[in-house]
């Protein structure tokens, strides 16, 4: 049984349409120390807030990252893009890089199941900050637009890509729910008319970076996969789906020739 005031603050989190309002209830009460904190959390939850922009973590692959106010908040579903890179994975002090980082949720679980050189990337400032909390000591960090932000040293010598760039296309961005929508970056949610402008560039970008047989995995739309595996196959990359019903994710995976 719920105490009575954490079952008032289920009830206020259930008629804002929070669809998991009794758990929601239990976290924001337990990160509280006081009943004027507890409003204020409560009160940032029911205006639409992301949860996890409000605690300050999220949790990814059984783990709590750190995620500010303002940055894109890492889903479940990119969890298919984990179990896949780490199956690319061969050898030891591989080279990953984690492009479109965010708050670094993707490389970070990579890197606590693998050995890798690890650099991550991000073009919002931000994301950058958050990343380079959650990566540190496992990887590095860089602020800029996709490959522009990595070191020279690293083209051609790269064994995996992973990317989670926006997909959503910019008309379907006004139905998306208000917490995506109104708190988190649009560079990290509009993929362009169709959702695969930012999918494209780092395509046609990637040749340079990827060693020989190397693999670029892009977290994508049911609706988008097939325009991604068509952008892959037209820059010369060996592609193919896979998707994870239970995630619901779909990813595309490709191969240098």
């Amino acid at each position: 049984m719920l105490p009575a005031d954490v079952s008032d603050i289920t009830e206020r989190l259930r008629a804002a349409g929070c669809v998991f309002a009794e758990d929601e209830a239990r976290l924001l009460a337990g990160a509280s120390s006081s009943p004027d904190e507890v409003e204020a959390l409560v009160s940032r939850r029911v205006a639409g807030e992301p949860l996890e922009q409000i605690l300050g973590w999220a949790e990814f692959c059984g783990e709590r990252v750190a995620v500010e106010p303002g940055v894109f908040v890492p889903r479940r579903r990119s969890e298919l893009l984990v179990d896949v890179t780490v199956g690319l994975l061969e050898g030891e002090r591989v080279v990953l890089v984690d492009l479109c980082c965010g708050c670094g949720a993707i490389g970070r679980a990579v890197a606590r199941r693998a050995g890798v050189e690890l650099h991550a990337a991000d073009v919002d400032a931000a994301a950058v900050r958050c990343a380079r909390a959650n990566l540190d000591g496992l990887g590095t960090v860089h602020e800029g637009d996709l490959f522009d932000a990595l070191p020279d040293d690293l083209r051609g010598r790269v064994d995996v890509v992973v990317v989670n760039a926006p997909y959503v296309p910019t008309y379907a961005i006004a139905a998306m729910p208000p917490e995506a929508r109104d708190h988190e970056p649009r560079v990290a949610l509009d993929g362009g008319a169709d959702g695969v402008d930012v999918h494209r560039r780092v395509i046609d970008g990637v040749h340079a970076w990827l060693r020989p047989a190397g693999h670029l995995v892009i977290e994508t739309g049911r609706e988008q996969s097939a325009l991604t595996v068509a952008a892959m196959e037209q820059a010369g990359l060996t592609a193919e789906v896979v998707t994870d019903d239970d995630r619901d994710a779909t990813a595309v995976v490709g191969v240098r020739r």
